[in-house]
């Protein structure tokens, strides 16, 4: 705005047109009826997995979970240190054995991976919706987790307090003791108090069966195995604060305690969070922001880092990459590609600047990475390196001179992941920044625009791929996301199919790699893209905080959530953008201890009859 032919606005007219539009927009949300809250929805594989390990503090995994991508090895993860070792091994889950030797449940029942939503996260509401079929397999996998023969009291942690039989007594005094545990047990796995009514429902349960001649500890799992299965222990859900209005919609203390827990530790609450939560003062500022501080300290945040980068980055499409043998020999390593190293470098750097409380801006510009000597010598002229182990390697933490690999944008498993097996995929990477990075991902092409062939027809073969390009650009119904997104791309060509650095095209061509960000920064070259992108600091915050609170509240943002997104830039940039700081800035964010959405005097997100407080 306004269109090409016209001249530009003024920057004073500008500025004033925006902060107007700015004062109509917010005055909008605010007297708006409809406050967007958090669906309810159920729990997605990774999060069960998490949530049933620590119910019983289990001390082997329920499920492989080839969604976590990387495996520690030498227990290199210390957020309590606040610093990352120098040196790390690591291996890779999806394309290592590591799936196969780690302790895990046996004869646990199958639960589907969670499909990840297009630009979103695999925690999404309107993904995790739960089916008739499903409700059943829920039945299944509780009492195959519970009655697993490595279910015991070498892998339990709550053996003794829960499941073991206690000393001989009469039918009053076994009834209290059965009492006393299942009410613990129950306040911990649905998240807060368990009524009388509830406890008394779980007790008799017990006591019938132990009537019936089953023994303690087995009437005990049969319990165990139906909490498991209610809606109550799967589904995530809020409950409104006490004296909620219709125009307040706060979600109470032990819903936030939940909401929080499942963000930053893909689980359940722990004791103090419950503790806090019941005392009612959860909900203060200065609280909650020593339990966020507290949780960021914990070795229970590798949860974190074990699921929303991956997919914030979309790490899994470099599992089926698959550059041409003949020309990418080095990339295939021993069994294994060098996919694998390479996967793990963002993912390690990710973790470096959580734990450390780095700035947010070091993921568009790094001036360290962690390398194997495979990543190393590829980076550096793509040969193999030294062969070792394929399943599990070391990582060094190197400085990074040139900024030409610094960040997450141009790590080679971002470029191989955006191509195809033998050339660039331009709009591939133009399409990923757009989304992963400004969050603002393109529509999908029309069905009719021909896809590019991989090899230049007769009389095209001197000619660059942006030149190859121009028909798409040309399509009326393409120019507007081609002008948009093309620049983004194009500022990679330098990195080749497998995100090796070049200069020339094989046909002697000059890559040209330049262009101009968000219509006003122009840029000659990759360091003078990431320039830009850094001068535009804020919107890159912006974008991440956004993708963060996504993720945190499982569902999309909206309009009425961008001036609660402007205050958690305010804040992190006042914090000179460091990671923790965002990350405490989210959870203290309106949006975050939002709950239902009402509508006029009426809560209209969950539904009384199927709500799971209302289901055993």
């Amino acid at each position: 705005m306004p269109p090409e032919s016209e001249q530009p606005l003024s920057e004073m007219t500008r500025t004033q047109l925006v902060a107007s539009l700015k004062t109509y927009l917010k005055q909008s949300i605010e007297s708006a009826e409809n406050v967007p809250g958090t669906p309810i929805r159920r729990m997605n594989r990774f999060q069960y997995n998490n949530a049933v390990q620590d119910l019983f503090q289990l001390k082997v995994e329920v499920f492989s979970l080839p969604e976590r991508m990387m495996r520690e090895y030498d227990n290199y993860f210390q957020p309590q240190t606040g610093k990352m070792p120098q040196q790390v091994r690591v291996g890779s889950r999806p394309l290592g054995k590591s799936q196969l030797i780690e302790k895990r449940l046996g004869g646990v029942a199958a639960f589907p991976q969670d499909l990840r939503a297009e630009n979103g996260f695999d925690n999404r509401a309107d993904h995790l919706s739960l089916s008739p079929l499903l409700l059943e397999s829920f039945l299944r996998l509780s009492r195959s987790i519970v009655f697993s023969t490595d279910f015991n009291s070498k892998t339990c942690g709550i053996w003794k307090e829960f499941f073991a039989p206690p000393a001989e007594g009469t039918a009053e005094e076994t009834q209290a003791i059965v009492e006393a545990r299942l009410r613990k047990f129950l306040t911990r796995a649905f998240r807060r108090p368990a009524s009388d009514k509830l406890v008394e429902r779980y007790t008799s349960y017990v006591i019938s069966q132990i009537q019936q001649q089953k023994s303690f500890t087995e009437s005990m799992q049969e319990a165990a195995a139906a909490v498991l299965a209610s809606p109550q222990f799967f589904y995530l859900y809020d409950q409104p604060a006490e004296g909620a209005t219709p125009n307040q919609t706060d979600i109470d203390d032990f819903s936030l305690a939940s909401r929080l827990s499942f963000f930053l530790w893909g689980s359940i609450p722990d004791q103090p969070l419950l503790d806090l939560a019941a005392a009612g003062k959860l909900h203060e500022p200065d609280v909650l922001t020593e339990q966020v501080d507290r949780m960021l300290h914990d070795e229970r945040l590798k949860r974190f880092c074990d699921s929303f980068p991956t997919q914030w980055l979309q790490l899994e499409r470099i599992i089926s990459s698959t550059p041409d043998r003949q020309r990418y020999p080095q990339f295939y390593f021993s069994k294994y590609r060098a996919s694998m190293h390479m996967m793990l470098e963002p993912l390690l750097l990710f973790e470096t600047l959580l734990i450390e409380d780095q700035s947010v801006l070091k993921l568009i510009d790094s001036d360290f990475s962690y390398r194997s000597d495979l990543l190393d010598a590829w980076y550096r002229n793509g040969t193999r390196g030294n062969p070792g182990s394929p399943v599990t390697v070391q990582f060094r933490r190197v400085p990074v001179k040139n900024r030409r690999q610094g960040g997450v944008i141009t790590n080679a498993a971002v470029m191989t992941m955006t191509s195809n097996a033998t050339r660039t995929q331009p709009i591939t990477r133009g399409a990923w920044i757009a989304g992963v990075i400004l969050n603002d991902p393109p529509k999908p092409p029309p069905a009719d625009v021909p896809l590019l062939e991989d090899k230049p027809k007769s009389g095209e073969e001197n000619l660059t791929l942006r030149e190859r390009f121009a028909a798409h650009r040309e399509h009326a119904s393409c120019a507007g996301c081609h002008q948009r997104i093309d620049p983004l791309g194009f500022a990679l060509e330098n990195y080749d199919a497998a995100g090796l650095w070049r200069k020339t095209y094989p046909n002697g061509r000059m890559v040209d790699a330049s262009g101009k960000l968000l219509s006003k920064h122009e840029f000659a070259n990759i360091i003078e893209f990431k320039d830009a992108l850094l001068t535009e600091k804020d919107r890159f915050t912006r974008a991440f905080a956004a993708h963060l609170l996504a993720f945190a509240l499982g569902r999309e943002m909206g309009t009425a959530d961008s001036f609660a997104l402007e205050k958690i830039v305010t804040e992190t940039a006042a914090a000179d953008y460091r990671f923790q700081s965002l990350i405490k800035q989210i959870v203290l964010s309106r949006p975050f201890s939002q709950g239902t959405v009402r509508q006029g005097n009426q809560a209209v997100s969950l539904n009384q009859q199927t709500h799971p407080e209302n289901i055993p």
